[in-house]
């Protein structure tokens, strides 16, 4: 049976509409974890580490597609909630053309730049060539992307969330295949790495730009539309907790793997890039829920259905609480067999990671109600609040314990940071969420 945005969601249904969004973004994690995978164990940990330290600056400048997404889809949606198809649809249209437009700049501006920054980040030698060789390959893929991560929320909004988690499968699957095609088979090493993520990304924003861009049976189409700089603006505001959330973790890994460089060398590099693919894959059911029910509270929020916006809010913080003891216990458990798999070809490095992940897994107990909290305000239409969030989260307290909690644990304190960065978020989400609740009566 269809769920509707405008349906009463109980725990089941609300569930079932968003496990395709989770699921979708469990596989857009698989972008670099399959790349790190195979390259680990058939290039060698150099090109690993390579790979590990570039990745974070093409997320960086792949952060404007999640911000217009998830900006845009709580704008749509709620012209959706207030009755208004037609302006959803523009609304809609002008978004996904600003996003491909904002795509062929970064591209050009990555390509342009990419060399300065990677030296600036403190890649020697070899290192240097395989940042660029991997790097370059991917960013020419880059506005594919961007209009991938768009999708992600719109899929939703247009009430077909099993239409965005197939295409990420089929990308997904793309990725899988042509990695172990290219590495395994053929041997190209890491250009054949970037060769499967770049031509999996191009088929994950084609097939829904193909779709929307036809006559279809969801509320959503691409049309004909003007740049409508008052709608533009209230998207960038409230997306500003994506793209806060999405530069800030590109920001903050680049200065974690400058703290390993320095404390354990490319080793160091190579294992935060292990904790950092187990760190992708479960907070991508964090990021998963909260796009799928981001839709759901814009749509009531702009129906002023009060009652149902509490109901969510409860609802959501429940599930979380229970997802994020789930992933912490999991995370602690498969420590050591996933570090086998992907660094178990060197023992000091397998113990190495192994503890890092272990003491990494507890940031999972609060990482899931941050996440939710800055999505929350988003769908309220709120960027300033959910901004607050992110930048907090995300920008300061983690920068501040990475720099500090070295200084007294060495290695032990990089891996500590991120969860002592958690919990300080946690009391900020949790004052905010008080401070609004007479003013949305949640």
């Amino acid at each position: 049976m269809r769920i509707r945005l405008s349906d009463h969601f109980t725990y089941s249904k609300l569930l079932r509409f968003v496990t395709p969004s989770v699921t979708m973004m469990i596989f857009t994690s698989i972008y670099s974890v399959v790349d790190g995978l195979f390259v680990s164990n058939f290039v060698g940990k150099g090109p690993f580490a390579a790979l590990n330290l570039v990745y974070p600056v093409i997320m960086g400048f792949a952060a404007l597609g999640f911000m217009l997404g998830t900006g845009g889809s709580a704008i749509v949606s709620k012209t959706m909630g207030e009755g208004e198809p037609e302006n959803a649809n523009r609304y809609f249209s002008m978004l996904v053309y600003v996003t491909i437009a904002a795509g062929l700049i970064v591209t050009a501006l990555g390509e342009l730049f990419l060399r300065p920054i990677v030296l600036f980040l403190g890649a020697e030698g070899a290192m240097v060539g395989d940042c660029l060789l991997y790097g370059r390959i991917v960013l020419a893929a880059q506005t594919a992307f961007m209009v991938q991560n768009v999708f992600q929320s719109f899929c939703v909004t247009a009430e077909r969330p099993k239409l965005g988690l197939s295409i990420m499968v089929a990308a997904g699957m793309t990725n899988m295949v042509l990695d172990f095609a290219f590495v395994a088979v053929f041997q190209w090493g890491l250009a054949g790495a970037a060769l499967a993520t770049a031509f999996s990304q191009a088929a994950g924003g084609l097939i829904p730009l193909l779709y929307f861009s036809r006559p279809n049976e969801s509320p959503l189409r691409l049309r004909p539309a003007r740049l409508e700089w008052r709608v533009l603006g209230q998207a960038c505001s409230n997306g500003s907790s994506e793209l806060m959330t999405n530069l800030s973790n590109s920001v903050v890994n680049i200065l974690y793997n400058f703290q390993l460089l320095r404390l354990a060398g490319e080793d160091g590099v190579a294992a935060y890039g292990v904790i950092m693919y187990v760190n992708f894959v479960f907070n991508a059911i964090f990021f998963g829920y909260a796009i799928g029910s981001g839709p759901v509270i814009a749509f009531h929020y702009g129906a002023e259905d009060h009652g149902e916006l509490k109901s969510l809010l409860h609802k959501s913080l429940v599930l979380t609480a229970a997802a994020g003891a789930a992933m912490t216990a999991s995370g602690a458990a498969l420590a050591y067999p996933l570090s086998a798999v992907f660094v178990g070809y060197d023992p000091q490095l397998m113990a190495m990671t192994s503890r890092g992940m272990l003491l990494y897994a507890f940031s999972f107990l609060f990482a899931g109600f941050n996440v939710f909290s800055s999505a929350f305000f988003t769908a309220l239409n709120n960027g300033a609040v959910s901004a607050s969030i992110s930048f907090l989260r995300t920008l300061l307290f983690q920068t501040a314990a990475v720099l500090l909690l070295p200084i007294l644990w060495k290695l032990d304190g990089v891996w500590l940071s991120i969860t002592a960065a958690e919990l300080l978020a946690l009391g900020v989400s949790a004052l905010c969420l008080v401070w609004k609740r007479k003013q949305y009566h949640y």
